[in-house]
């Protein structure tokens, strides 16, 4: 639930017992499904080949989650909210998007899951990158691990401590978007590099490449210099800037405005008082 002068406003996506626990079973496959070139060992001959199965079930993991969050149906307030703001994340995306990393889809997307909650913000993740996807033609593999981390964006960002408020709601924001934004970066070269630069074979000594069966500390020491090589210092740090400079220069004027509709859109009926 937000806060805004001491009236709360209720999440506008409930997430109940069970579907926290689908969420957090998800979130763990999804996790397992970005790391498995940390985790799996090759069987033999130094040879591994990706789980592509396993990977192929993303799309179904997050289309459960969604199923299961939403279950009870959206008010049609809510529903509204949500296609607006997953239209203008879209927009701002195709806008901003390969410019030195600027990424003005996270600033909404933070405010969003502070103001409507975890269970809002997960949704909005998703549909948020599919839209922009169908709008920019960027339908391929990486997709559904961009709404899936996108999610993830949005939820944490809706568990923040809720005691926080004025000044200090702005700047734990910023600075969650910050950390968000490395993040997503991380997470998505991690899911890309061993497709990328392909798997180190014997006699072609590489010090970014993936190899099979090395041990945990080596391959994360090869993970670590390609991504500050290929995106944190470009890419990551430009989402970063870009995120946070929106949220200290816009964040209080779009909290409120942002509260102001979840108040309307929440609310599902008024108490009258008994007649005599």
């Amino acid at each position: 639930m937000s806060t805004r002068a001491g009236r709360a406003v209720p999440a506008a996506v409930p997430v109940s017992r069970r579907s926290a626990l689908v969420l957090t079973a998800a979130s763990v496959a999804g996790l397992l499904m970005l790391c498995w070139p940390l985790l799996l060992q090759p069987s033999g001959g130094g040879r591994v080949d990706p789980p592509f199965l396993f990977l192929a079930l993303l799309p179904v993991v997050v289309a459960v989650v969604l199923a299961e969050i939403t279950e009870g149906g959206l008010d049609p307030r809510v529903l509204a909210l949500l296609g607006v703001l997953s239209a203008v994340n879209a927009i701002l995306r195709g806008l901003s998007a390969g410019t030195a990393g600027i990424e003005l889809v996270f600033f909404l997307l933070v405010l969003s899951g502070r103001v409507f909650g975890p269970g809002f913000g997960f949704v909005l993740g998703c549909t948020s990158l599919f839209a922009s996807a169908l709008m920019t033609a960027g339908v391929g593999p990486w997709l559904p691990f961009q709404m899936l981390i996108a999610a993830w964006v949005g939820m944490g960002a809706g568990l923040l401590p809720r005691r926080v408020a004025g000044r200090a709601e702005v700047a734990l924001l910023a600075a969650y978007g910050v950390v968000a934004s490395y993040a997503y970066g991380l997470l998505m070269n991690l899911s890309g590099w061993p497709f990328l630069l392909g798997v180190q074979v014997p006699g072609h000594e590489s010090s970014l490449a993936y190899v099979p069966g090395a041990p945990l500390l080596g391959n994360l020491e090869r993970f670590g210099v390609y991504t500050l090589l290929t995106s944190t210092g470009s890419w990551d740090t430009g989402r970063a800037i870009t995120t946070a400079l929106a949220i200290v220069l816009f964040g209080p004027a779009v909290l409120t405005t942002l509260r102001r509709a979840a108040r309307r859109a929440t609310v599902t009926a008024v108490a009258q008082p008994a007649s005599a």
